[in-house]
């Protein structure tokens, strides 16, 4: 059974189509039984660090996450808490990957939030199984993760960052894979064989 991490953020729905559409049962909670007994992990997310943070300490469910042992999968705003610190609301967050969390600067006209399709590249790690350099995948997000030593995955938006993080059992993403078409869905099935 797969949990998806019930907390202060949205696009959940669209997490749950795409897994229906994979074969996969999944439950929307946060109860912390099921969390720690479930087969794996999705932290998936639309909205904003502080406040996402504030619910997640307010409950201890912060403590519980860095403690689960099967995969875990965070999305957009989940990747981003699951790294040491945001911009976005000055926001210390849950440290599993130790690289930073930026604003875009807009450097060169570009838009901000950076939103639409990219390419992937520098693609590393059991994610990323049958997929190739240069595929495309769905971004939405004002912040970004600096690449670091976990970094399995680079995007470029005037600057190069971390479109997708592996350390351990964690795994996170700075796209939508529920939203990239088959290149999102073959990374979710790459999960759901984790």
């Amino acid at each position: 059974m797969t949990a998806i991490f019930k907390y202060n953020a949205g696009n959940v729905q669209s997490v749950l189509f795409a897994l229906e559409r994979l074969g996969e049962k999944a439950v929307w909670t946060d109860d912390p039984r099921l969390l720690e007994t479930a087969d794996r992990v999705i932290f998936p997310g639309v909205g904003e660090a502080s406040s996402a943070m504030a619910y997640l300490r307010e409950r201890g469910l912060d403590r519980l996450i860095v403690s689960l042992r099967q995969p875990v999968l965070g999305i957009c705003l989940g990747l981003q808490l699951f790294c040491r610190h945001s911009e976005e609301g000055d926001t210390n967050c849950l440290g599993i990957f130790d690289t930073p969390v930026r604003r875009f600067s807009g450097r060169g006209g570009l838009k901000v939030p950076h939103m639409g399709w990219n390419t992937l590249g520098d693609l590393k790690g059991p994610l990323f199984e049958g997929i190739s350099t240069g595929s495309y995948a769905y971004f939405v997000h004002s912040f970004y993760a600096e690449n670091c030593a976990s970094t399995s995955a680079c995007c470029d938006y005037g600057e190069t960052f971390s479109a997708a993080l592996q350390r351990d059992n964690f795994f996170a993403v700075q796209f939508h894979p529920e939203r990239s078409g088959a290149v999102g869905q073959r990374i979710l099935s790459n999960f759901l064989l984790l």
